[in-house]
């Protein structure tokens, strides 16, 4: 362990609630911190490591330090107050130095300072301080070679000298310590020479090494370049060729646009698909149409799993009713009348293909988390079916709409493939339609390493929505992988009721070749805090072998004791359904060695159903009508809202090259305060102090009491300065 992060000692961290705060012997180096059970266990077995460079430090009393990186949380305690400060002062750091040199290893294309000639010169001028320093040591050696054979001269002629016997064995003493001296010289002078001889050599060998991987680097992105170009021509001659054109058509409209190739077809994913296990918690089931009349006959015949009147399947039509389309409204709602109209077009996109590989090109071989995902504030599209779930009487029924509402937010996804602008931090977003939606949304980008948005959304038809997600993503050569990290929560006011639930992980299919396709894939699980009720919701992911319904997705809402209650079933971008369950039974064993069960339910009740897209939606970005509205300009915003982007406006506006430059003048603006944050940093941590870096402006970080993870609450105060027009807490960011 060495460095001036390096720290070891013993620190106390939280257990579980049965053991509470144990013992550790924890070790920080190189940007990570490690806890052992003892001071042995480094030898052989460390119990877990958690990485610096994007966690985030939060101190909440005298003597405990939360740690907090994705979806991993370390709660730790030291003995006094002074060793907590020690701990504090090492881990931040470690942290400014590993984001440092986490910089200086990678960077994101139009996110980070591009390199420099500096910096690309910088193997030629360490070379040359190398050769400077050769030449200063080769002085030094002839000096010291002169220097000393004028002292063996002046030894010399002092012994030829009369002196008395004993001053004449004092110079015999002398003269020996000084050939002493000139031999180990002369040995050091021609070891230095030895090595700088040794050292050129070896950089000679680096030097042609290096050479080598950069024209085999320019071999492969000259090579994927050339695919790229090749596949854009054989796509424009294929669209172009007479009697494929209609054939093209045909087949794009089966396939929803952006759909994975059907079976019949040629797929380049047939080799590397990926499967998905299901959870060892989700069931197989097998759901079979009941006959309502029989059991209106017997009641007697009700399993277990359901313990309800069949009846009330009936009397729930007020609540599991058709949803409304966008812009009508069901009697007796009580949704008012829209005060503005809003646009309902937007310019249309360039009419040009996507090059991804100006994108590409420059993510190879680096981390990918910048890529962002799209505007938290579309997870919004369909905020009745909260509206709608704030009437169940039942829990259970509460549930299914919430599993709808989880699985509505998808839909805006599957045409989305484009990279959008990354945001800058300390950048916000409003959606204010509390009058004519009843809800309204506010957004603020909370951290930039690991870049996170926090998200809050107050509903005065009696729910609040909040969330912070960041991402981790892993790009595989044919896709890439983009998983969210943390927690979504929902409660609703009357009941208390509290919903959690985390996101599922977006795959972009044919990155270098082929057309883009988006899966999403994985398990929801759905936790009521309130009742204990629970839905487990599986995405099944596309395969090019199974001859199950693309985009899949399947449930079983369950109470606290585990019986099951209703059925959910659809597909993420079209529409999802529900059915309540009457009767329930084993069946036999799935091909994975699972038991099926099998239920008995009555007529499924459509829950959600996609809105159909706007006319011309093909030619902008296939947004919805609630997407098209929500960079449309609006008054009396915050100076940090995206609206008042000047690189998005210009963009808007078909003005590329001049949102560009724009973007980039942005960018390193961020890039400057980014680097003065760091200096102050590095100096109040010299001087002993507490630095707590970047604060969220309407946000504060706290820790979750449901999942036990750091995350970013809205504090208040934001529609308060809006309504006096008072932004002077407002940073300069754009």
């Amino acid at each position: 362990m060495s460095g001036p992060d390096a720290q070891r000692g013993w620190l106390f961290k939280w257990t579980n609630y049965l053991k509470g705060y144990q013992r550790r012997w924890c070790v920080l180096s190189h940007g990570l911190l490690s806890y052992y059970r003892t001071q042995a266990e480094m030898a052989h077995t460390c119990r877990g490591t958690i990485n610096l460079s994007t966690a985030h430090i939060h101190t909440e009393d005298s003597c405990n330090i939360v740690l907090s990186s994705g979806d991993r949380t370390y709660h730790l305690k030291a003995g006094s107050e002074v060793e907590r400060q020690r701990w504090v002062t090492a881990l931040e750091l470690a942290k400014a130095n590993a984001i440092r040199m986490r910089h200086n290893q990678s960077d994101d294309s139009g996110d980070e300072e591009p390199a420099s000639q500096a910096d690309r010169s910088e193997p030629h001028g360490a070379l040359k301080g190398l050769a400077s320093k050769l030449e200063d040591l080769s002085t030094c050696s002839d000096l010291l070679a002169k220097h000393g054979a004028a002292l063996q001269r002046s030894l010399s002629e002092l012994e030829s000298l009369k002196l008395p016997a004993e001053s004449g064995e004092k110079l015999k003493a002398v003269t020996e310590r000084a050939t002493l001296f000139r031999i180990t010289s002369n040995a050091v002078l021609n070891a230095c020479r030895d090595f700088l001889e040794l050292a050129e050599s070896h950089s000679r060998k680096w030097q042609r090494a290096l050479q080598h991987e950069r024209e085999q680097r320019l071999r492969l992105e000259e090579t994927i370049e050339q695919l790229a170009k090749q596949h854009n021509s054989l796509e424009r001659a294929c669209r172009g060729a007479p009697g494929l054109a209609s054939s093209a058509t045909a087949v794009a409209g089966a396939a929803k646009g952006s759909a994975p190739p059907a079976q019949g077809e040629a797929s380049d994913e047939d080799e590397d698909t990926e499967y998905f296990d299901a959870m060892e918690d989700t069931p197989a089931f097998i759901t079979v149409t009941a006959d309502p009349r029989q059991h209106r006959r017997s009641g007697s015949s009700l399993s277990g799993a359901s313990e309800g009147h069949p009846e009330d399947w009936t009397l729930e039509d007020n609540v599991f009713e058709s949803p409304p389309q966008p812009g009508q409204e069901s009697a007796g709602s009580d949704v008012l009348p829209r005060r503005r109209r809003r646009r309902t077009r937007i310019p249309d996109k360039p009419n040009y293909s996507l090059n991804l590989w100006s994108i590409m090109k420059n993510c190879i071989g680096k981390e990918l988390s910048k890529i962002p995902m799209p505007r938290l504030t579309e997870d919004l599209e369909y905020h009745e079916l909260l509206d709608r779930a704030v009437k169940c009487e039942s829990a259970t029924e509460q549930m299914c709409f919430v599993a709808a509402f989880s699985v509505s937010s998808y839909s805006t996804t599957v045409h989305r493939t484009a990279k959008p602008f990354n945001p800058l931090l300390g950048e916000t977003y409003e959606l204010d339609r509390l009058e004519e939606l009843g809800f309204r949304s506010l957004c603020e980008q909370v951290s930039h390493h690991p870049p996170a948005a926090a998200h809050h959304v107050y509903s005065k038809r009696g729910w609040t929505l909040w969330q912070e997600i960041t991402i981790a993503s892993k790009f595989r050569g044919k896709y890439l992988s983009i998983m969210p990290l943390g927690a979504i929560h929902l409660e609703f006011h009357a009941s208390g009721n509290h919903y959690v639930w985390r996101k599922v992980t977006s795959t972009v299919h044919n990155i270098i070749v082929g057309k883009l396709w988006i899966d999403q894939s994985g398990d929801i699980e759905i936790i009521n805090h309130t009742s204990k009720d629970k839905c487990q919701l599986k995405f099944t992911p596309y395969s090019y072998f199974s001859r199950d319904v693309p985009r899949k997705v399947t449930g079983v809402v369950t109470d606290a004791e585990g019986k099951a209650h209703y059925v959910m079933s659809g597909t993420w971008d079209e529409a999802m359904e529900c059915s309540k369950i009457m009767h329930s039974s084993h069946g036999g064993t799935s091909s994975e060695g699972k038991q099926k069960t099998v239920y008995q339910t009555l007529a499924p009740r459509v829950l959600w159903k996609k809105y159909p897209l706007p006319e011309n939606a093909e030619n902008m970005y296939f947004f919805s009508d609630l997407a098209l509205t929500l960079n449309e300009p609006e008054e009396r915003v915050a100076p940090t809202d995206s609206r008042l982007r000047p690189d998005q406006r210009l963009m808007e506006n078909g003005r590329w090259d001049e949102a560009n430059v724009e973007k980039q003048r942005l960018e390193e603006k961020q890039r400057a305060v980014r680097r003065q944050r760091e200096a102050e940093a590095v100096e109040a941590l010299e001087e002993g102090k507490d630095y707590e870096g970047y604060i969220p402006l309407w946000f504060e970080r706290k820790v979750d009491a449901m999942t036990g993870e750091l995350i970013c609450v809205y504090k208040g105060g934001y529609w308060e300065a809006k309504e006096k027009q008072d932004w002077h807490l407002c940073p300069s960011i754009f």
